[in-house]
């Protein structure tokens, strides 16, 4: 009776879920023989779809595609669904990129008018922009930023034609940006915080009618694109850095962190392209002997899959754009030991992969109807023409191959399984009550939750809040062994009715201690995340529960309070810390990485003794500025009195500069080790970390910097001027591998 009575129970969860997909079974990805002598004419849309290989049970079906969209680089959907495309309408247009700035780009609106799911109306929602590249929507705002400007504006249709006739700015800044367009700021996504991430050190918050900037430092950067995860996580990626993602183990306010040794499975930046790639910037030697890309150099438009209408074992997995290979890589991401580690689910294979010389994939989302979109710009070149000029490599390919030819096209696909079709409920979220989306919160859909909680935080609408703190004190209702989703939706949606009182600044003290007692340890991690502004005030109540959190079960938990002491002082943090690295001792480990981050950025806002007696007026002045330099860099490892910083019974997160002989011996070994930095035991006493490489700093700086070293920490020793190292990079040029000091002592005897 029991097994019967079970049985019953575990069909009819499936059987309300017949959305899901959660018993379909993987299927490898196979990797057909490689075109060596592809060919460069232009597809149709229907052409291209037919040279893109996926795993079997896949397909992918045409959303938008020319002339009904051209050069697409960007795609959101409003709270009603209405979907905007940016458009770069000049990128790129013939090899020298002639004209690329001109204000001829667009930001439209496209409709399906017959509901058959491929678009077939096209409205100019935005006119004459120069190259727009973020977009945003809010309620029936929309905010745009264009490439060179730091400023966003908000713009709506407010009489109902579909074209934009209000335009505010919501952030001004006269800085022009410089940089090539492929160097600047991309992204702009409400996270699960509240916070608006760009690629970039910077981050926005919503107030009232405008955007108020929290510039971080110490923060990592990204180039094309922006993810993020169903528990706030950030993904980033660096083309030029040829790093496929990035800065996904904690969030950018907490400082950089990466595992590199840890955070990838063995070879996963080799990209399996079944197309020869004649137009690679960086030449052969990124070249396998059957002429495929050996390494990702386009990595870009990245997404987390959060929707409901693919398999569940895609749901949190991590989809990136490869342009160059023509193809798209998906990233299982796992967690061992707090380390987010990612890993290629096929075996020298990729998730799509194409024979179309012109299929250029730029972007990806998850749509409202639970499918994973792709944005494919379809041209010729996809290189910037700062890097095509006249002595590049990849110059003569593209005129051998006719590619500059290939403009003014660009696509919109999504990515379907068989065993669901897209959702067809149109969503009207901005006509909704605020009963309603609160009900949102609760969706499958990562789309229609987050959108849910953002409206309900712009409308600034407090009669919910009632409902939303009893929706974030909620039991799960789901038996563990009873459910087939990866992540529980009633535990979604708690963090989700969480993080909107925060929006609503309604999460009060007594909700979040309630909740640092909670059974999952998700809701214990996120109240942490939360109680930071409790944090910063001291509040003995908040910092007694930390205390009693720093012995949690579960890891992420205690990393989260690793993290979340940044907020506190240096004094009322570091027996907290102490106790964290007791528990987990591993130097390698995340626990003991996170806090020594949170004791060093504590440590740096104290103040650094500094002593100029002997010195004449120009070296006076430089130690002055080496002692700021120092500070706010070197002061986090090393300490504020340069005798490093002690985490835990005996582990020094750095060694001593006070007194060290290489410090103030030979200057020429100082300036080596700052410039590439230094890894492996020193006297005899191993570190958790490397000494990183600073050869992109300022030669003046780093003379700044290194003659404070020298003067001070107890050091009596000469000063260095900026001509001292760039001596030293004459000789040592771009070496990014840190020395290790037998590697150093047999470098100085040559």
């Amino acid at each position: 009776m029991k097994f019967f009575f079970l049985s019953c129970i575990v069909l009819f969860l499936l059987g309300s879920c017949k959305h899901s997909t959660h018993q379909i079974a993987e299927t490898p990805a196979i990797r057909p023989p490689v075109i060596q002598d592809p060919s460069p004419q232009a597809l149709s849309p229907e052409e291209s779809i037919k040279a893109m290989h996926l795993p079997e049970g896949f397909r992918v079906e045409v959303v938008a595609a020319e002339p009904l969209v051209q050069e697409p680089v960007v795609m959101v959907w409003d709270g009603n669904g209405d979907m905007y495309v940016a458009e770069m309408r000049t990128y790129m247009q013939d090899i020298d990129a002639t004209d690329e700035n001109l204000p001829v780009s667009q930001v439209v609106k496209l409709e399906d008018t017959d509901g058959d799911g491929r678009m077939d109306k096209r409205i100019v929602f935005i006119d004459s922009l120069v190259l727009p590249r973020m977009l945003l929507p809010l309620d029936d705002r929309l905010l745009v930023q264009e490439t060179y400007s730091t400023s966003i504006y908000s713009y709506r249709d407010t009489d109902g034609d579909g074209v934009a006739d209000e335009k505010k700015v919501v952030y001004h800044s006269d800085i022009i940006d410089k940089r090539n367009l492929e160097h600047q700021n991309s992204g702009m996504i409400w996270n699960l915080d509240n916070w608006i991430y760009t690629t970039i050190k910077l981050r926005y918050r919503w107030t009232g009618d405008q955007l108020t900037i929290d510039s971080l430092r110490d923060v990592p950067w990204g180039q094309w694109g922006l993810a993020n995860d169903n528990h706030g996580r950030l993904f980033l990626s660096s083309a030029g850095g040829e790093t496929i993602a990035k800065d996904f183990q904690q969030m950018p306010a907490y400082g950089e962190l990466n595992f590199y040794d840890l955070q990838y499975e063995e070879g996963f930046h080799e990209p399996w392209p079944i197309i020869a790639t004649p137009d690679i910037e960086g030449g052969k030697k990124r070249l396998r002997a059957d002429s495929t890309l050996n390494h990702f150099t386009g990595a870009c438009g990245q997404t987390i899959y959060r929707g409901d209408r693919l398999p569940a074992y895609m749901q949190g997995d991590l989809f990136v754009c490869e342009p160059v290979g023509r193809l798209i890589r998906r990233a299982r991401v796992d967690t061992v030991n707090g380390v987010r580690v990612l890993k290629n689910p096929y075996n020298k294979a990729e998730f799509l992969a194409s024979t179309d010389m012109n299929f250029r994939p730029v972007n990806m989302t998850t749509g409202p109807d639970g499918c994973l979109y792709i944005v494919d710009m379809y041209r010729g070149i996809i290189q910037e023409g700062t890097w095509t000029g006249p002595s590049s490599y990849i110059r003569p390919q593209i005129l051998r191959f006719g590619l500059d030819k290939n403009i003014g096209r660009g696509r919109i696909y999504r990515i379907v399984h068989e065993s669901a079709e897209p959702s067809t409920e149109k969503p009207a979220l901005l006509d909704a009550s605020s009963g309603e989306l609160v009900k949102y919160l609760s969706h499958p859909n990562g789309w229609w939750r987050d959108n849910a909680q953002k409206l309900l935080i712009l409308r600034r609408d407090e009669t919910v809040i009632p409902a939303l703190k009893k929706l974030a004190l909620a039991a799960s209702s789901f038996p563990d062994k009873l459910v087939f989703w990866k992540e529980k939706p009633k535990l979604i949606s708690r963090i989700h009715a969480l993080w909107t009182l925060e929006g609503l600044q309604a999460a009060d003290r007594e909700l979040l201690l309630r909740l640092m007692k909670d059974g999952e340890p998700e809701i214990r991690r996120m109240a942490i995340w939360v109680s930071e502004p409790f944090i910063k005030k001291g509040d003995k109540e908040i910092m007694s529960h930390l205390q009693q959190l720093v012995s949690d079960r579960d890891i992420d938990v205690r990393i989260q309070v690793a993290q979340s002491l940044q907020h506190s002082t240096a004094g009322e943090a570091r027996p907290l810390l102490d106790a964290l690295v007791q528990k987990d001792p591993s130097p390698t480990g995340m626990v003991y990485q996170t806090a020594q981050l949170t004791l060093g950025n504590l440590t740096s806002a104290l103040d650094v003794a500094l002593h100029t007696e002997g010195l004449d007026e120009e070296e006076k002045k430089k130690v002055i500025r080496g002692a700021e330099n120092y500070k706010s860099l070197c002061s986090s490892c090393h300490g504020p009195d340069g005798k490093g910083l002690k985490i835990g019974s005996d582990n020094m997160i750095a060694p001593s500069l006070a007194g060290s002989p290489r410090v103030t011996g030979d200057p020429g070994r100082l300036i080596r080790i700052v410039l590439s930095g230094l890894t492996g035991p020193i006297d005899g006493k191993e570190y958790p970390s490397i000494m990183p490489p600073q050869l992109n700093s300022d030669d003046e700086w780093l003379a700044e910097v290194l003659s404070y070293l020298r003067t001070n920490l107890g050091n009596h020793a000469s000063t260095i001027k900026a001509e001292d190292i760039r001596g030293v990079r004459k000789v040592v040029g771009r070496r990014w591998d840190p020395w290790t000091l037998e590697e150093l002592d047999a470098a100085l005897k040559k």
